[in-house]
């Protein structure tokens, strides 16, 4: 069970799905509050379900789920769930579409613009406030979907690879734009991620699963200080030395997989 310093526990999670198709089994996990927690694995090893799972969209049959302190249930307000896709709305402008989340949960219309402005700005889309999304680079629409998520106020967010379809130089600005976010407002993240690089510049922790059933391979601290620069890690001995510890328990785990 958790206290009062665990935003979310797993216990012996176990997933089976239609046909007998072993998903997730055994899965313990411990985040705490405030902790940003990466999770890598194969594809198909039940990264995404580990999410859907905590948002309530994916009923649990086996295991124990808490999430500060409460079973998952859909619409959980203390959730704000980021995609990979952008979702924005065509007919909708930039602000409008960075307070839409606000506007479902029935944030009272000042406020809620309020706060997708400040974030706005903060994301780097000044001056592009009432424009629509046919207008905006991949980019900068996946800084608006950043906005949005963090407008939510939500103490957990949930990140299902938000910039896994960016091209490299984009990337690495938007990875920094999530630390700085995060490093002011400290919530609880769990970070879905096919890219080591990411996984280790921007967590306290990497949870490495093995290919399907997927299991916890490895629980890989990062000792690195904050704050922290995605770009100025790439040059630091001690990030390319985690970095390789990550890719060997994945490797290992790949390899087991095949025996």
């Amino acid at each position: 069970m958790s206290d009062s310093s665990t935003a979310i526990s797993f216990e012996h999670i176990r997933v089976e799905f239609g046909g007998g198709l072993l998903a997730i089994d055994d899965f313990s996990l411990i985040i705490g509050a405030g902790e940003f927690v990466s999770i890598v694995g194969p594809s198909g090893c039940g990264k995404t379900t580990v999410l859907n799972l905590l948002t309530g969209l994916l009923p649990l049959e086996q295991g124990h789920i808490e999430i500060l302190g409460k079973r998952p249930i859909a619409g959980n307000l203390d959730i704000a769930y980021m995609l990979a896709r952008d979702s924005l709305l065509p007919w909708r402008t930039t602000l409008d579409n960075a307070a839409y989340g606000a506007e479902i949960r029935e944030i009272e219309k000042s406020k809620r613009n309020s706060r997708a402005l400040e974030l706005l700005h903060k994301v780097g889309l000044a001056g592009f406030e009432n424009h629509y999304p046919k207008a905006l680079s991949h980019g900068m629409r996946q800084r608006c979907a950043l906005a949005r998520t963090f407008a939510l106020d939500s103490p957990v967010m949930l990140m299902d690879e938000p910039f896994g379809a960016l091209d490299a130089q984009t990337k690495l600005q938007l990875e920094d734009l999530l630390l700085e976010l995060w490093q002011t407002e400290r919530r609880t993240v769990v970070f879905i991620t096919h890219d080591l690089s990411e996984a280790v510049a921007l967590s306290d922790r990497v949870i490495v699963m093995s290919a399907r059933p997927g299991r916890i391979l490895a629980d890989i601290t990062i000792n690195l200080p904050r704050p922290r620069s995605v770009r100025t890690l790439q040059k630091d001995p001690a990030f390319h030395k985690i970095y390789s510890q990550v890719w060997t328990e994945l490797e290992r785990g790949i390899a087991d997989s095949g025996k």
